[in-house]
């Protein structure tokens, strides 16, 4: 199969290198053409994972990585296409990416912040009528960081993933595709509930919220190790929930994949499988300087991702206190009205819809 990574950060790399090494014929893409001219120098990716360490080629040969910053190059070879990027580079990306898109095709988002309506309504926008399955789920498949320009470290990898299609009736192809590159995956019931299971939106806007002191002080602080106390898990617990109520509220069924299973060494088994958590403050690959003003935590799981939740339970007719009042501590902390800047129902055009019509566009997509 051919597979075309799109981007540059830490998950579009993790991805490239798992792909490979899994026999595919893989493309990296990035924007950053100087960037890619530099890896293409080094001529390889050196990984990190629980197996070891070991390097990945840069090449045209099969077993090889190819590299290319035309997008046009990157999405006609591709059967699968795989976009590990923040939600904040949709919008451009899927204009991009409407004209080029054709039958058959699976792009994967994860996660996605319901990016899977993003870029189809792109691609109708576009005058392409092409039947492409969107795929979104929870969480990256991987818990990585890059250390330089060519090292990257695996902490984990994903053995759970749910994962919604836009729209749904091309969901029994897009699986037939996905799962070859990710037998995790597994079918939920459409690409609004993917978007619901994005773990990114409970987890994060809470620890820097509620870390915000000991982030602005020190040079690094690990949100994840020292920053997660019980006060603060309380709070993430109490926000998931209400993610939880949306999703009961809108019809959908079980597994919610409770953020609190992430925590557990017993019961059901989260997207990252049991122990993760200590893995990832074990790494010591998440003590970092967060800017409050910039960093992705707050620009894209709470401007983005806590808004599109509150969008939805307002929608739906259920309450979501917890998280509108992180979302506005937030706001009070960057001064903007992140709610208004968020990929809300209101900006998506959606939020006049009822849930029938919601319903059928879940399903068929846009009509013409």
């Amino acid at each position: 199969m051919k597979i075309s990574v799109i981007g540059g950060g830490h998950g579009c790399y993790a991805a490239a290198i798992e792909m490979v090494e899994k026999g595919f014929d893989v493309t990296l893409w990035r924007r950053d053409g100087n960037a890619l001219q530099a890896l293409r120098q080094l001529g390889h990716l050196d990984v990190k994972d629980a197996q070891g360490e070991r390097r990945i080629q840069i090449g045209t040969h099969k077993d090889q990585l190819s590299l290319t910053d035309s997008l046009e190059k990157a999405t006609q070879q591709a059967e699968l296409l795989i976009v590990p990027l923040p939600a904040t580079s949709h919008d451009t990306l899927a204009d991009q990416l409407g004209p080029l898109l054709r039958d058959d095709q699976v792009v994967f988002l994860p996660p996605g912040t319901f990016g899977s309506y993003l870029f189809h309504r792109a691609m109708r926008k576009a005058g392409n009528d092409s039947q492409v399955a969107f795929c979104e789920t929870g969480t990256l498949p991987y818990l990585a960081r890059k250390h330089g320009a060519n090292k990257v470290v695996i902490s984990v990898y994903a053995t759970r993933l749910p994962t919604g299609v836009f729209p749904s009736e091309l969901s029994a192809h897009a699986f037939s595709v996905l799962r070859e590159a990710y037998p995790s995956a597994e079918p939920i019931e459409d690409g609004l509930s993917g978007a619901l299971m994005n773990a990114g939106p409970i987890i994060h806007p809470p620890l820097i919220m509620m870390n915000a002191g000991p982030l602005e002080h020190f040079d690094a602080w690990d949100i994840h190790n020292e920053g997660t106390q019980p006060s603060i898990r309380s709070v993430t617990t109490a926000l998931d929930n209400e993610r939880i109520a949306v999703r009961e509220k809108l019809g959908y069924q079980p597994s919610h994949f409770p953020l609190a299973n992430h925590y557990a060494a017993e019961g059901e088994e989260w997207m990252y499988g049991r122990g993760a958590h200590g893995k990832l403050t074990d790494s010591g690959d998440w003590r970092e300087n967060i800017d409050l003003h910039s960093h992705r935590y707050m620009l894209e799981d709470t401007r983005m991702g806590l808004s599109f939740i509150v969008s939805v339970g307002r929608w739906a007719g259920q309450p979501t206190p917890v998280a509108e009042g992180l979302l506005s501590i937030a706001s009070a902390i960057t001064g903007q009205d992140l709610y208004a800047q968020g990929r809300t129902l209101e900006m998506l055009g959606l939020d006049s819809l009822s849930q029938a019509q919601m319903r059928s566009l879940l399903t068929y997509g846009i009509q013409a």
